[in-house]
């Protein structure tokens, strides 16, 4: 049974935050001074601490922060790292007796097949045809399977390995791996196995691919979080891909979706969160909006804050959630706390992509940084300095190299579209087609 501690306590000891890197934690570095932070976890795709995937148990990696919560006095802990944090952190919540998800609710939103079966309980309306490819990696695919279908695995995150698909051959080349891929993906997943099969046997192994009946439209994000089983919406983020591909260029908040449409994702979500248990934590709802049909289509739940998207609702409403996310775990309601001054009225996160695995554009130097930061002060910046073979990697899984990503607010669709291309040629990159689009597009673009 958790504590619920009042509104104005202050937490009196470190709060432990779980795979705590890139927007956590520049998101949690805004608080320390109120919310001071450890830190536990490695990075899963960075040398040396990769070889820790090699016998990673997810119980024991558990059991190791609970002897070290007694000594370091730790009495909360938050993750929003959705290959292991946030399965991790509702385990030593559950453990310590700490506030936190529901084990069984964070395992019922990452396998992607339980999921697409419980919401075909509750909202049919909002859910796609689907079935687990009947072959394991590596094996032949059948005959008689109905194409096209849009592929993912039942376990995975950023989007890897998930693609449309239009016939056998683009299918059986989606799951050919190396010894050395098939030795990646078996680890990612299998810690994750391991809980399902104890707590969630009934989802089946995750390890496996998900083949699902296409569906189109506009791409958004619902961001909320619940407290005390009470669903509270934060807002909706429009996802928007590179033209004629299903790579992420740009992510705008605020957006134009229809109130009768957001009322109706804010919808699906209580009756889906409902029906698996999910009565505390931060939560992110993927789905699409046709505008033509009015159909709106979930692609899938994320048990935790989409931390992405975290500094974007601060510069536009003023309230930032990864303070959401702290009040949360020290088992606080956030409802009463107060917003700051918005600085702008529309925001996004601009994805620099290249699909040419040729192309290695150059990371800003020191020089470049400096420069970026005296003109855009507010700007948040991501460069990603990777190996040829991380390179090729990335685009085996994901069809595209992402290599940056800005965080920019403006007054408006087109001030924020001319603030990063200025911004852009400060760091020596192209400006991103995003930019270029969203000042076409700005009339309906902020709200």
């Amino acid at each position: 049974m958790m504590t619920v501690m009042s509104a104005h306590a202050m937490p009196d000891s470190p709060t432990l935050a779980l795979f705590n890197y890139d927007w956590d934690h520049a998101g949690f570095a805004r608080w320390s001074a109120r919310f001071p932070i450890d830190s536990a976890g490695f990075d899963l795709f960075g040398f040396p601490d990769n070889l820790r995937l090699a016998g990673f148990d997810l119980e024991r990696f558990v059991a190791g922060l609970a002897r070290r919560a007694r000594r370091r006095g730790w009495r909360a802990v938050v993750s929003n790292h959705e290959q292991f944090g946030a399965l991790a952190a509702a385990l030593l919540a559950e453990r310590m007796g700490w506030p936190g998800t529901p084990v069984t609710a964070v395992l019922a939103c990452q396998h992607k097949l339980h999921a697409r079966r419980v919401l075909d309980t509750v909202a049919p309306e909002a859910n796609v045809a689907c079935a687990p490819l009947p072959a394991r990696y590596g094996e032949p695919i059948p005959d008689g399977l109905i194409y096209p279908c849009f592929a993912k695995p039942v376990k995975a995150a950023f989007s890897v390995l998930a693609r449309a698909v239009h016939d056998k051959a683009e299918l059986t080349a989606l799951t050919r791996f190396s010894a050395w891929e098939l030795w990646v993906i078996r680890h990612l997943v299998e810690p994750f196995e391991r809980v399902a099969r104890k707590r969630l046997p009934e989802a089946g192994s995750a390890h496996r691919m998900l083949l699902e009946q296409p569906a189109s439209g506009r791409q958004y994000n619902l961001d909320g979080y619940v407290f005390n089983g009470e669903l509270r919406p934060l807002g909706v983020v429009e996802s928007v891909m590179y033209p004629g591909t299903q790579a992420f260029m740009r992510f705008v908040y605020p957006c134009a979706l229809a109130d009768a449409a957001r009322a109706r994702a804010v919808e699906v979500a209580r009756r889906f969160l409902a029906a698996v248990g999910f009565d505390h934590g931060l939560f992110n709802m993927e789905f699409l909006h046709d505008p033509v049909s009015d159909r709106l289509t979930v692609i899938e739940f994320n048990p935790r804050l989409a931390a992405q998207f975290s500094d974007l609702y601060l510069r536009v409403d003023g309230l930032d959630p990864h303070r959401l996310a702290l009040e949360l775990a020290h088992g606080r309601d956030p409802a009463g706390l107060p917003r700051i001054s918005p600085s702008a009225g529309v925001a996004a996160s601009f994805v620099y992509r290249s699909f040419d695995p040729a192309a290695r554009p150059a990371m800003p130097g020191p020089a470049r940084r400096r420069a970026l930061a005296r003109a855009f002060p507010d700007a948040l910046l991501f460069a990603f300095a990777k190996t040829s073979g991380q390179i090729a990697r990335d685009f085996k899984w994901l069809g595209s190299y992402r290599y940056g990503i800005l965080h920019l607010g403006g007054r408006d669709a087109g001030d924020l579209a001319a603030r990063c291309v200025a911004a852009s040629e400060l760091l020596g990159w192209a400006p991103t087609c995003g930019a270029v689009d969203l000042a076409r597009t700005s009339p309906s673009v902020a709200t």
